[in-house]
């Protein structure tokens, strides 16, 4: 395959993904945006409550991840039986772990007042995730789908149901956060309810789909069956997946913590840029999972050669966005910032002047915050991943967390420094995983397996 023939395969996947993910994370989005003129602090409760549920979400679907490269192996073999076994084996992992990380929802507003969060910020938090806690359960179950379709490169009806469950998002928000058409105003807990409402729907929009259009794979046949070599594979690839997913997030949570340790209104400010940035990471995720599946194709046809083609294109794609992203943060700070906010909000400027800052050092990671994710990636598509599970541990929390809490603390940069740690951790990551693909990478594929 030609360097063109891989960048169409490339785009052609990668859209719509991107897309999918930005519509995703949208939903998250539209409670920030629309609790940011709602009020201030209670933005910042809500800011608090969705970086827990965020942190146990990203490690549950390390088991749906692993789910892409399995099925995009299987798929380029032809066993269509271990891709039945690997979609069936992730909703069983995701549902129990769903099951053991309920109490942590539940019983939030405890944690957080335990890590010394301000007791209003620790009630509206906990009042927020009483509700949206449940949602881990529909949240896991969309991403086993989302990954079962994409791996088999329907990636357009993964868009397009996604898109559907915004609009539902968007719409419940407006209703129940402000009281809006005859529904009581709820505040945190209308945003809450609405995402809950969303992602439900989201998941039956999908099963609906898989049922109608691929009733010949038999997806959801004897889902109740427990088969042991599949469990044991879908687990033994997705829990390091998870842990390298709860390594990454866990940096980006400890900062969010750290800087409520400074006050509601940096931490506002911190909430935003955090979204802003967020936006433009879902754009390298979906190339990330673009070369996942590839890789797992690769992998499936034992073929190196298009291993490293197709991988050096991806990145370059990839690095194509940064440059772009960088443009946009250091150019229109506070219009990005702005959006977020009332005018009228008397913490408008102090929220605003704070994140320009922020936004600032996050143009300094955009390259090597893209390249780690996309090494994550290729790499998860060849099945390596214990060690870079390890990478991640190393340069997030034996690097990153400490940097962060010396520069912002001992050094008195503030939440500048927090998140100019942050850059350190996330460039050490893109070192390690960039030459662990390209030493080991096409190694794997030739050989069968991952590492």
């Amino acid at each position: 395959m030609d360097s063109a023939t891989h960048l169409k395969r490339i785009l052609t996947l990668g859209v719509p993904l991107v897309g999918s993910h930005l519509a995703q994370f949208s939903i998250q989005l539209t409670d920030t945006v629309m609790l940011g003129w709602y009020d201030v602090e209670v933005l910042a409760g809500q800011v608090l409550g969705q970086t827990l549920f965020f942190l146990i979400f990203i490690v549950g679907s390390g088991f749906a991840w692993a789910v892409m490269p399995l099925i995009a192996e299987a798929e380029a073999a032809g066993d269509h039986t271990q891709l039945r076994r690997a979609m069936r084996m992730a909703l069983w992992l995701t549902g129990g772990f769903a099951v053991l990380c309920l109490p942590a929802f539940l019983g939030a507003r405890q944690i957080f007042d335990a890590i010394g969060q301000e007791a209003a910020l620790s009630e509206l938090a906990g009042r927020y995730l009483w509700i949206q806690g449940w949602s881990i359960f529909p949240a896991l179950g969309v991403m086993v789908l989302k990954s079962t379709l994409a791996a088999l490169e329907r990636t357009q009806v993964v868009f397009w149901v996604t898109l559907a469950t915004v609009v539902v998002n968007a719409v419940c928000n407006y209703s129940l956060i402000f009281g809006h058409w005859g529904a009581p105003e709820m505040g945190v807990e209308g945003a809450a309810w609405a995402s809950l409402a969303s992602t439900l729907a989201g998941l039956v929009g999908l099963v609906v789909y898989i049922r109608a259009t691929l009733p010949g794979e038999a997806l959801f046949a004897r889902l109740w069956r427990v088969d042991a070599g599949a469990l044991l594979r879908v687990f033994r690839l997705g829990w390091p997946i998870g842990l390298t997913s709860l390594a990454e997030a866990g940096l980006f949570s400890a900062s969010t913590v750290m800087m409520g340790w400074i006050g509601a209104v940096p931490l506002a400010a911190h909430g935003i840029a955090l979204q802003i940035i967020s936006v433009m990471f879902m754009i390298h995720i979906g190339l990330s999972n673009v070369a996942t599946i590839r890789a797992g194709a690769a992998l499936g046809r034992r073929d190196g050669v298009e291993l490293r083609r197709g991988g050096a294109i991806v990145l370059a794609v990839s690095g194509a966005v940064a440059i772009v992203t960088v443009a946009l943060l250091l150019v229109a700070p506070q219009r990005l910032m702005g959006l977020f906010l009332d005018p009228a909000d008397p913490a408008r400027d102090a929220v605003l002047a704070i994140g320009v800052g922020l936004l600032a050092a996050a143009a300094l990671f955009q390259f090597v915050d893209a390249a780690q994710v996309m090494a994550l990636g290729l790499l998860r598509g060849v099945q390596d991943t214990r060690v870079p599970m390890v990478f991640a541990a190393l340069s997030y929390w034996v690097v990153g967390v400490p940097l962060a809490w010396v520069f912002a603390f001992r050094m008195g940069f503030g939440g500048i420094g927090l998140w100019l740690g942050m850059a350190v951790g996330l460039g050490l990551a893109a070192v390690l995983m960039m030459t662990r693909f390209w030493k080991r990478g096409a190694y794997a594929v030739e050989n069968g397996s991952g590492s």
